[in-house]
């Protein structure tokens, strides 16, 4: 043995170690990262885009669900139970019968290699596995549970193999934790039919934060991806500390927003309000516009329709719907999280196999348009997407995405005014082939397919280099979103740039060069609709901007015999699925609180809560209002639906407005809960303000 051998020996032994717990040395950490900061919360912008240079940069990454679930694969009892992931809980299973298939836990196919090499090679950057799911099995050795890979017959360090084999393939190793854990004895809320003693929130919380603290010494992960936070026993605050300890313990790790409570549903951008998280979280869905600049997110998705592995769920995607997929959400400045569950084996599914293969040969030729890049300056492409990237001296680099190819081959950029640095666009896939004419018209630039280009059927992608960053103009701003006023009020109208022209009518009709009127400020004093676009040398550029101002007369206050502070309550139980169902159910209890929240929810779940009374508004003008509800509730002030945020859903929230005359005004909140976390908070917004607050107790009457 050499010194040096000897002397690492040495360490570990006396730190209590042993060699796999050593933080690993990964290589794909930023060399250029500033030193620890005292607390997560002192980070810089400068660290923080440091940090979270690497996951920006992907852009693709892979989603691995596997656990004890792939065993009955969809199926429970000889029956097609379906629930994939959720088996335990769709099927109503008791955790003393489903722990047991540990047992029968022994995936002989697995090989990690294999799993990072599909990776690389279908050009993700980065791989995300389950190291413990809802079910609460972990797939590595832990020190706090049997529940785990070592109770199993395959006995093998599920996640220390991964790892090490994405570190050799250059991917990076991510892991999602669930918070949610339906077999741990102090995990709370309890499944209705797990009828076992005990349950300690604090104490589970600790147990949880102990594994974490196992899981980043002894791995490191590049990503901590949590889920399961809507259950309404975690909390803000466990949000914050889970937070605050992942990046205590390494603050180069990445946190996604669903350790804390803020996550916005299935859409799952943050909510304002100080919760903690790096990046958003959609669902199974991708936001329809761009997001500004600085938001970091990324959609997860499956290939079919399940997280884990059922054997009869072969509705895949097609390659083509991924491979495009992945395009629009680059170009609106996303990542894309692509699931596979494997099967009881350790085998990803063949159709799974064909598709990210099929999404590599394409990436082979054109990742250059997807790693690293920006989201687009346009906001509609007709014929398909676009990304950018920047350029040594200043320029900017267009990747034009080619979906679908106009008829007349003329691939069209709208109001694009930067110049191009070269007057030809290039194939990305083969950049010899020869150049393709770029033409300014008007505002407009447009690059010529020549007859004979070879389109790819998914993706043909173009490059067109900038002589500077893309300038586009679109349209006007209009400073005032359309609404209902009380009192005469001006709006502002702002110019995209110097080098365009406004023109704006107040009547309805498209505004001409000639015929619209020129200027920045318009005076609001009757019911009228603002139409403004941008000119460029004349000629229209960019589309009409519309805002619809109405003139409405304050509804007039009520004078009640007799009030009393507070608001009164009514308590439902139920199933319910809207807030029209209340109207039918029995009241559960009634009492008065001082303002509107859920402190005398019966139950966790399935229950439902009527608020009637009176606001007392301060001064006569548009109010605007709030309701922040998981799952539905509505607002109605006098007869009139205020806010409409019915229906089953995470914490969301909508908002509307009404004139009102100073004084009371009739009220009435409707809110049920169905499963997960609960949550209702009513808001209002001053006369001219936008800025939401909690309507202060004063203010409710009965």
């Amino acid at each position: 043995m050499t010194l040096h051998a000897t002397l690492l020996v040495f360490v570990l032994a006396a730190t209590g170690r042993s060699a796999a717990a050593a933080p690993p040395e990964t290589g794909w950490w930023p060399a250029d990262l500033p030193p620890r900061v005292a607390t997560p919360l002192d980070e810089t912008e400068d660290q923080r885009r440091a940090r979270m240079a690497w996951w920006r940069e992907a852009r693709f990454g892979m989603f691995i669900h596997w656990g004890l679930y792939a065993i009955p694969g969809g199926y429970w009892e000889g029956r097609r139970t379906g629930g994939a992931e959720w088996i335990l809980n769709s099927v109503k299973i008791h955790p003393d019968d489903y722990m047991p298939l540990r047992f029968q836990f022994d995936p002989v196919d697995f090989d990690p290699t294999e799993w990072a090499m599909i990776a690389k090679n279908a050009g993700m950057r980065y791989l995300v596995v389950t190291s413990k799911h809802h079910d609460g099995f972990c797939l590595w050795p832990s020190e706090f549970t049997e529940f785990d890979v070592d109770g199993t017959p395959f006995e093998r360090d599920v996640i220390g193999e991964l790892f090490d084999a994405c570190r050799a393939e250059g991917v990076v190793p991510c892991l999602y934790h669930s918070i949610m854990d339906w077999t741990h004895p102090d995990y709370l809320p309890r499944r209705a039919w797990d009828d076992r003693p005990g349950g300690d929130h604090e104490r589970y919380v600790r147990h949880m934060h102990r594994q974490l603290e196992e899981l980043i010494d002894r791995y490191g992960p590049g990503v901590l991806w949590f889920d399961g936070e809507w259950e309404g026993t975690w909390t803000h605050a466990d949000g914050q500390r889970t937070y605050d300890l992942v990046r205590g313990i390494d603050p180069r790790i990445i946190v996604n927003n669903r350790v804390d409570t803020g996550r916005t549903g299935m859409a799952g951008l943050t909510r304002e309000g100080g919760y903690r998280g790096d990046f958003g979280t959609p669902e199974q869905e991708i936001p329809a516009t761009g997001l500004p600049r600085g938001v970091d997110w990324e959609t997860c998705m499956t290939m079919n329709r399940s997280w884990g592995y059922q054997s009869f769920d072969v509705a895949y995607k097609t390659t083509s719907d991924l491979v495009r997929k992945l395009v629009d959400i680059a170009s609106k400045g996303g990542n894309f999280l692509l699931n596979v569950g494997p099967d009881e084996r350790g085998r990803f599914p063949a159709e799974a196999r064909k598709r990210l293969a099929g999404g590599g040969r394409w990436m082979a030729m054109n990742a250059e348009s997807i790693h690293g890049t920006n989201g687009s300056p346009f906001a509609d492409l007709p014929w398909g997407r676009c990304t950018r990237s920047s350029l040594p001296g200043g320029g900017e680099r267009l990747y034009l995405h080619v979906f679908d190819p106009p008829a007349n081959n003329a691939i069209r950029l709208p109001g694009l005014l930067t110049e191009p640095a070269h007057r030809a666009a290039y194939l990305l896939s083969d950049p010899g082939r020869g150049g393709m004419a770029v033409e300014r018209d008007g505002a407009d630039l447009v690059v010529s397919l020549p007859d004979g280009t070879p389109l790819d059927p998914i993706d043909t992608v173009l490059v067109l280099d900038l002589v500077a960053p893309a300038l586009v103009v679109e349209g006007p701003s209009i400073a005032i979103e359309s609404g209902i006023f009380v009192d005469p009020f001006a709006v502002a109208i702002g110019s995209p740039d110097p080098s365009v022209e406004v023109r704006s009518t107040t009547d309805g009709s498209d505004p001409t060069f000639d015929d619209g009127f020129d200027s920045d400020r318009i005076d609001v004093d009757r019911t009228m609709t603002v139409r403004t676009r941008c000119f460029f040398e004349g000629v229209p550029v960019g589309g009409v901007v519309e805002r619809r101002y109405e003139k409405v007369d304050p509804i007039a206050a009520v004078q009640p015999f007799a009030i009393r502070d507070g608001i009164a309550w009514r308590t439902f139980l139920g199933a319910f699925e809207s807030v029209s169902a209340l109207a039918d159910a029995d009241v559960e209890s009634e009492g008065v609180a001082s303002r509107v929240d859920l402190s005398m929810q019966p139950r966790d779940e399935n229950f439902g809560v009527t608020f009637t009374g009176f606001v007392e508004i301060p001064s006569t003008g548009v109010w605007g209002f709030s309701l922040d509800s998981d799952d539905g509730s509505t607002l109605r002030i006098h007869d009139s639906l205020v806010v409409d945020n019915d229906g089953l859903h995470s914490a969301l929230e909508k908002s509307g407005a009404i004139a009102l005359e100073a004084g009371l005004h009739p009220i009435r909140i409707d809110y049920f809960e169905a499963t997960g976390q609960d949550d209702l908070i009513l808001k209002w917004s001053r006369p001219g303000s936008d800025t939401f607050v909690r309507i202060p107790v004063e203010r409710f009457k009965r």
